[in-house]
């Protein structure tokens, strides 16, 4: 059911082994063959690559292990459920505007109930460009923040991780809702139920080719190096040039999706 991956780091690196064995999970070490996409942060703005195809079998997925040198990475493997169609635009990741930046996404899991509430309102910040419940879901979350922090330049406010948190609890709890975002200078992992992350600090890492500090999150750990970490269910964590810079435990299973929908019509019905 779809695989992510993604990077911080302190300085641009090219990640290379941790980019081959994702590339894998596409279609050769998992059952992830539906397509694949690579976004990275390069000149102020995000470069992205994807095709509906195995990324296991991708002569260019296998170059771009080689070559993508960035700072901040997110790629992702689909195996397609919502809808079953593999196509360029049902594709991960996603790239939207929204608050004065580009933002990136993909998404591990299943949420199809967010698709009815989100074509029932009006989103003036992101609509979907495909027929996938991840697409629908990153519109559903883009439009609530927008809504919440209207004229606020983000991160210029404290209080915009905790919001990230609320509204993905609030999607998770229509489903199964992991997912990597990032606005070009910050990665914000999500694990509803599966995420692993290893972060490196320190000069030893300098001497092996690395930055200072390099966090990596990935849906299973990756390659044979040690110090894999699994996500809390319900925890996200935020990263800012390799290192961690705010966690935030949510609680998904608490939520009926009755309950959800009132805290949603909360959100939605702003002061």
């Amino acid at each position: 059911m779809c695989e992510l991956f993604g990077m911080s780091a302190s300085a641009p690196v090219t990640p290379a082994d941790a980019m081959r064995a994702f590339r894998l999970r596409g279609g050769q070490t998992a059952d992830n063959p539906d397509g694949w996409g690579i976004t990275y942060w390069e000149e102020a703005s995000f470069r992205l690559f994807k095709a509906p195809e195995p990324a296991a079998g991708s002569a260019l997925f296998d170059g771009l292990c080689m070559v993508v040198r960035s700072s901040l990475i997110l790629a992702h493997v689909r195996k397609a459920n919502y809808p079953p169609v593999n196509t360029l635009a049902n594709t991960h990741p996603f790239l939207s505007k929204c608050c004065g930046k580009e933002w990136a996404f993909a998404h591990n899991g299943l949420v199809p109930d967010v698709v009815a509430l989100e074509l029932a309102r009006e989103n003036p910040v992101c609509r979907p460009g495909g027929q996938t419940d991840s697409e629908y879901a990153f519109c559903h979350l883009l439009g609530d923040i927008a809504q919440r922090f209207e004229g606020v330049q983000l991160p210029d406010t404290a209080s915009w991780p905790q919001m990230f948190a609320t509204i993905s609890e609030l999607i998770a709890s229509y489903g199964k809702f992991n997912f990597l975002m990032s606005d070009g200078e910050h990665l914000i992992a999500y694990g509803h139920d599966r995420l692993y992350y290893l972060e490196r600090h320190g000069s030893a890492e300098q001497e092996m080719g690395w930055p200072e500090d390099t966090a990596l999150v990935a849906t299973h750990p990756l390659g044979d190096e040690q110090g894999w970490i699994p996500f809390e269910r319900g925890e996200l964590r935020l990263y800012r040039l390799g290192s961690l810079i705010g966690r935030i435990l949510t609680d998904p299973c608490s939520l009926s999706k009755t309950s959800a929908n009132q805290d949603q019509a909360a959100i939605l019905a702003l002061e």
